[in-house]
């Protein structure tokens, strides 16, 4: 239904969450609102100021990267007249901007600068995580090895070498355990830096490689009895054994190697915790319209319709006593989520509670099907 009511502009840009600056093709800044305000503080001031030169030696500042700067994107975003994405360090932190060009109403071709405030809740509660996890690591630690010390000074050699080994092997179990979760918290925030920071698209752009499927996938199994998958309080089993692939010969896509091999380690490791032992787990991969479709398929516990909407959130698991007597954090499908759509795919999931959950995810086909895959993205290179 047709409205004869008017927005007022500024009004409207002041209701964004996102920081808006609008330049004329002069350079002076004609419209700023209060997310920009609150972002920028008084360097706002300087920017109404002196305009487009004053912005762009304010955003960058500090900033290495000459590909990721607002004047190299407002170059971009006027010749593309598509939106640019660009980064702005500002307190020791990047944040997400874009450039678009627009036409005004009088014919002048404006300059648009959008500034994301991101919330970083998820990065403040792993790092409150980390924090946690070393603290009890550091301790415990330090009490099994005083205990290994112990007993191994009081040992009684009627006891014999045997009982000595099972005290210390608890041990050091424990220690191993602590070890373990520390480990996996480290490469977490790592994969959560980069995504904060800006990085992650960037390393995929510098790494993003033809990989042959049928070759990727004959290493991705092969190394999964050789890493430590699961945590060490899950039973260990054979994950070979219960895990099928079926890849076409010829199929490429277009990927990051370390990503998508952490990607689908995090998916099937879920797949395995979240199922009966020595039931079936089956990764389908076929060519789509849209791109390279990975099916990982389990006949495991399921996932209850109401909580659906937690599977992506972080630090978020589902409350099905199965799932939660299973150590996990709650992060690793939200880092996939982000890892995929930065290779320009998607990520999703059906599931049914008590017959099994299928995660899925699109990326990228190789455009050069008889192309060969590159030897820069060797399993060492890219590991």
């Amino acid at each position: 239904m047709a409205s004869d009511k008017h927005l007022d502009l500024q009004t409207t840009l002041d209701a964004l969450g996102t920081g808006v600056l609008i330049f004329a093709s002069s350079g002076a800044l004609i419209a700023d609102n209060l997310a920009a305000r609150h972002v920028l503080g008084t360097d706002i001031y300087r920017i109404r100021s002196g305009g487009w030169a004053a912005a762009t030696e304010l955003f960058q500042e500090e900033h290495s990267d000459a590909d990721d700067v607002i004047e190299t994107a407002r170059e971009r975003a006027l010749r593309s007249a598509r939106p640019v994405r660009f980064h702005l360090l500002r307190g020791g932190e990047y944040l997400p901007c874009w450039a678009a060009a627009i036409i005004a109403s009088d014919g002048d071709l404006c300059t648009l600068i959008s500034i994301d405030t991101p919330d970083w809740t998820a990065m403040t509660l792993l790092l409150d995580r980390f924090h946690s996890e070393i603290k009890e690591a550091v301790y415990a630690t330090q009490g099994h090895a005083e205990l290994i010390t112990q007993a191994m000074r009081v040992h009684d050699e009627e006891d014999g070498v045997e009982t000595l080994k099972r005290r210390i092997s608890g041990f050091t179990r424990l220690i191993g355990l602590h070890m373990h979760r520390v480990n996996r918290l480290t490469d977490m925030m790592q994969r959560l830096e980069d995504i904060r920071t800006g990085q992650l698209r960037e390393i995929i752009r510098q790494r993003r490689r033809q990989i042959l499927l049928a070759d990727y996938f004959e290493d991705f199994v092969e190394d999964l009895d050789e890493i430590a998958l699961v945590d060490p309080e899950t039973e260990a089993r054979d994950h070979r054994a219960r895990l099928t692939v079926v890849v076409p010969p010829d199929l490429r896509v277009m990927a990051t190697r370390r990503y998508l091999t952490q990607i689908l380690q995090d998916v099937v490791r879920n797949a395995i915790m979240y199922s009966v032992p020595a039931t079936p787990i089956t990764i389908v991969v076929a060519a789509h319209p849209d791109g390279i479709q990975f099916d990982i398929i389990d006949e495991g516990y399921g996932i209850r319709e109401r909580e659906s909407g937690r599977v992506f959130a972080a630090f978020q698991r589902a409350r099905q006593p199965q799932i939660i007597s299973e150590f996990g954090y709650g992060l690793s499908l939200y880092l996939c989520k982000h890892e995929i759509e930065a290779m320009n795919g998607r990520l999703w999931f059906e599931s049914e509670e008590g017959v099994g959950t299928t995660f899925s995810f699109m990326l990228p086909a190789s455009r050069d099907s008889s192309a060969s895959v590159s030897s820069s993205d060797t399993k060492t290179q890219a590991s």
